[in-house]
């Protein structure tokens, strides 16, 4: 007969042992929950010859007196957020335990949020684990208001924000952002923002050549001579000048034109300026930099012609270049005759004066070869008259306005340069030589060379040699008059590039 209940009080230990037990005889519902212990059974029970049934809905917890060590069980852990955990540990899952306030930099982990207050202590880095696993969770809130003053900076850690390889800047009040690394190309990715403007942190350019100084908060490289730019970063904000991302502003600004030579009666024209390009301070046109050498170019200024029996012109500047900004040397000034017309360039050069040769000379175009805004302006041409006694030559262009005609036998002055504050002080350009001057049939003045470097014209009183144009200006040189013997035309000025950028 079988069995049909078994009490815990006739049960010695160590009784029960598989010949005890016959197949099919203990079901689930006749065992009492808690009634079977490890001192009831024997040690070397072996079940494996028979039948015992146990329905899956019939074995619950209060039946087992003890308990089952992890070790005993196949699985004896369980896997989050790619994290092992033991059976009985605890973690934190898809939570974020928030910490103290932070008032300074700090290292940031993975389940962690974080209130920065920035309001006191400026600016606060917080810095992203170096070896996170996907799902890994950091949050950021903005603690006073004040990440729109004093910003933070998430860094990246050596893995990508956002599929960048650039650290984060939050800058906007009340800024609040949670992160979720996911792989290596995209890294960590926002998952949350609130009050964010740009997430990216906004970098500035720097970079090495020229003569450096600084002007708030930009960079000024003067090249006076041929150099290289070199740029080791680029920016990448879209508020940077030079009218874009990674933006330069600059000033080019080329050699300017010899004058041309004087002799007996007669007078030659002025240099004309070296060409003028800049887009300080309206950004137009724009260059954006980028992590490369740029090599620079100054030019040098022309050289006057000595006095012959032979007119001649003066030799036009050297261009100045800048990446895709090129500004042309300026032209030469001419001589007496139309066989030695004032030659075209950036700006320029003016036509010399004669007295009994048809038509003189005629000046050069300016803003050669054209570019917008122009570079420069022509010069003037000389005298025409071939009887009359008049010998002024005309004055060169500059950069602000045309040569000036002659007046009589005194030569037409320089045309004006142009102002600009790019290096952090007002400066005038690129101003035009001044024509030379005679004193035939009688005394004659000098004309004055153009605001922005312009060299005098050869006259009374300062002899028949044209001034030179002064260097770094790109002003042209002065046509040579004749007091007596003819002169020679003044030297064109050196040019100049300087460059602009926000660094901070």
């Amino acid at each position: 007969m079988a069995l049909t209940k078994v009490q815990k009080t006739g049960i010695t230990d160590n009784a029960i042992d598989a010949d005890k037990i016959e197949d099919g005889t203990i079901v689930a519902a006749d065992i009492t929950p808690g009634t079977i212990t490890d001192a009831k059974l024997a040690s070397t029970l072996d079940l494996s010859s028979k039948t015992v049934t146990l329905p899956n809905t019939s074995v619950t917890n209060d039946m087992l007196a003890g308990s089952i060590a992890n070790d005993k069980l196949a699985n004896s852990s369980i896997t989050v957020n790619g994290s092992s955990v033991s059976l009985g540990g605890s973690v934190s899952a898809g939570s974020i335990e928030w910490q103290t306030v932070k008032t300074a930099d700090f290292n940031a982990v993975a389940g962690e949020g974080y209130f920065v207050d920035t309001d006191s202590v400026g600016a606060v880095t917080a810095t992203l684990p170096g070896s996170p696993s996907a799902g890994d969770t950091i949050a950021f809130k903005d603690y006073a208001a004040n990440f729109g003053t004093n910003a933070l900076t998430i860094a990246r850690n050596g893995n990508n924000i956002q599929g960048v390889a650039n650290d984060s800047q939050i800058s906007t009040n009340r800024a609040s952002v949670v992160l979720v690394y996911i792989d290596a190309t995209k890294g960590w990715l926002y998952t949350n923002e609130s009050n964010v403007a740009d997430l990216q942190q906004l970098l500035f350019t720097s970079a090495t050549g020229g003569t450096i100084t600084t002007s708030g908060d930009y960079k000024i490289h003067t090249f006076t001579g041929d150099g290289c730019f070199v740029v080791a970063s680029a920016g990448n904000g879209a508020t940077v000048c030079g009218g874009g991302p990674n933006g330069v502003e600059y000033l080019v600004v080329a050699g300017g034109g010899g004058g041309g030579n004087g002799d007996g009666a007669h007078s030659s024209g002025g240099g004309g300026a070296g060409g003028f390009r800049t887009n300080f301070p309206t950004p137009s046109p724009s260059v954006s930099v980028t992590t490369t050498t740029y090599p620079i170019s100054v030019g040098a200024g022309g050289t006057g012609t000595a006095p012959g029996t032979t007119p001649r012109a003066g030799t036009s500047g050297s261009n100045s270049i800048f990446s895709t900004i090129t500004s042309n040397g300026g032209g030469g000034g001419g001589g007496w005759t139309s066989d030695a017309v004032g030659l075209s360039g950036g700006s320029g050069g003016g036509g010399g004066g004669s007295i009994g040769h048809p038509n003189g000379a005629g000046s050069g175009s300016g803003n050669t070869p054209p570019v917008s805004p122009p570079q420069g302006n022509p010069g003037h041409p000389g005298t025409t008259n071939e009887n009359v006694p008049i010998s002024g030559g005309g004055g060169g262009g500059g950069a602000g306005g045309s040569g000036n005609a002659y007046s009589g036998n005194t030569g037409g002055p320089g045309g004006g340069g142009t102002g600009n504050s790019i290096s952090g002080s007002p400066v005038t350009y690129s101003g035009g030589g001044g024509g030379g001057s005679t004193t035939y049939p009688g005394g004659s003045g000098s004309a004055s060379g153009g605001s922005g470097g312009g060299g005098y014209g050869g006259g009374s009183p300062v002899g028949s040699n044209g001034g030179s144009g002064t260097a770094n200006t790109g002003g042209g040189g002065g046509g040579g008059g004749w007091i007596g013997s003819g002169g020679t035309g003044g030297n064109g000025g050196k040019g100049i590039v300087i460059l602009k950028y926000k660094f901070q």
